[in-house]
C-alpha cells in the first residue's frame, strides 16, 4: 500500500501524474485506488492536503520501492527544507503485506499510518478488512481519528482519465 499526500502547487495533478507514472511502472501493478481526499494538516502546517492510497502489487523490495518513491517526489519538485513541511508530493510505504521492517531508513508498517484519518479513511475505502501488523485492524484504529477533518472528493484518476479500481474489497496490499 501506498499513501500519496500534497498540499503545495498543483496538489491534484501531482497525484494524478503520479499514480499515471506508477500504473506505466514495469515492475509494479496498480490494483486498487481510493477516492481523492482533502484534510488538514495533522502535525504539518500549510494549506489543506489531498490525499489517496494505492494498493499495489510487486515484487519490488521494500528499499527499491522507497528509492522509486523518493523519485517519484523529486519529479514533482519536493524539497525538505525542515520536518513536516509542506510538500508538493509525498509518497510513503505504508504496508508490505504482513511484514514488519525497521531499519533507519524505513520503518513498515507505516509508524503513524493508525493516527491519520488521511491514511485510514482511503485505505478503508479500498480495503474495508486492512489489517496492521502489530496493531491489528485498521478499522479499529478509525474512530481514534474522528476529530481529524477529512473531506471525500470523489474519484482519483490519473492524466489520462483513466477510471479509478476503488471499491476493492479483497486482500490487497
Amino acid at each position: 500500500m501506498l499513501g500519496l499526500g500534497a498540499n503545495l502547487g498543483d496538489a491534484r495533478g501531482a497525484l494524478e501524474r503520479t499514480l499515471s507514472r506508477l500504473r506505466q511502472h514495469p515492475d509494479l501493478q496498480v490494483i486498487a485506488v481510493s477516492s481523492l481526499w482533502r484534510s488538514a494538516p495533522v502535525d504539518a502546517e500549510g494549506p489543506d492536503f489531498l490525499n489517496a492510497v494505492l494498493a499495489i502489487d510487486t515484487a519490488l523490495a521494500p528499499q527499491a520501492m522507497l528509492m522509486l518513491a523518493q523519485s517519484l517526489e523529486s519529479e514533482e519538485g519536493r524539497v525538505r527544507p525542515h520536518r513536516n513541511a509542506p510538500r508538493t508530493l509525498d509518497v510513503d510505504l505504508l504496508l508490505a503485506g504482513s511484514l514488519v521492517l525497521e531499519t533507519s531508513l524505513l520503518t513498515l508498517p507505516h509508524p503513524r499510518m493508525h493516527q491519520r484519518a488521511f491514511v485510514l479513511a482511503p485505505l478503508l475505502e479500498i480495503n474495508p478488512l486492512a489489517h496492521i501488523p502489530r496493531l491489528g485492524g485498521a478499522a479499529d484504529w478509525a474512530s481514534a481519528c474522528a476529530g481529524q477533518r477529512i473531506e471525500n472528493l470523489g474519484p482519483l484518476t490519473d492524466i489520462a482519465g483513466k477510471a479509478p479500481y476503488a471499491g476493492h474489497s479483497g486482500s490487497v496490499q
